[in-house]
């Protein structure tokens, strides 16, 4: 494996180590939705150890598969902190435009509206590792892809 394949497997395993770490001390299980990312992200960093200890043509499916789950929840996250932020102001002032809850919303703190965009980060550092792997051999779909 190259010297850039393992810094960006080390970045991937501390950024969703991280990521991970500051969901739980945010206690970010209250309800079912938001055990998603806890789950997303502790499955791929085991992967992803698995990987990295003995790389195989599976594990990197199931690598590939599980960012592409991660960058999905990062999305939903977005949606779904900001419907959260936005319900909350509604209820302050329900005589507010759609843009003023919208200002509101992406400046509040509790909850922090873009701080899914992490998952979408991790998500593509995890599927920019996979492009191309030397242990899946060349894919066929990226034959014409000239980087």
């Amino acid at each position: 494996m190259s010297p850039v394949r393992r810094l960006l497997l080390l970045v991937l395993v501390l950024g969703m180590s991280g990521t991970l770490v500051d969901l739980l001390l945010l206690s970010h299980y209250e309800d079912t939705a938001q055990l998603i990312p806890i789950g997303l992200l502790a499955a791929a960093i085991l992967i992803a150890i698995v990987h990295g200890i003995r790389p195989t043509g599976l594990n990197v499916r199931a690598l590939q598969g599980v960012m592409l789950s991660v960058l999905v929840a990062g999305v939903a996250g977005v949606g779904f902190h900001f419907n959260g932020a936005a319900g909350f102001q509604l209820e302050i002032d329900p005589s507010q435009t759609w843009w003023e809850v919208a200002k509101k919303v992406v400046r509040a703190q509790s909850p922090p509206v873009l701080a899914p965009g992490a998952m979408l980060q991790l998500g593509l550092i995890g599927l920019v590792y996979t492009f191309r792997h030397p242990v899946i051999g060349k894919d066929r779909a990226f034959e014409e892809v000239n980087i």
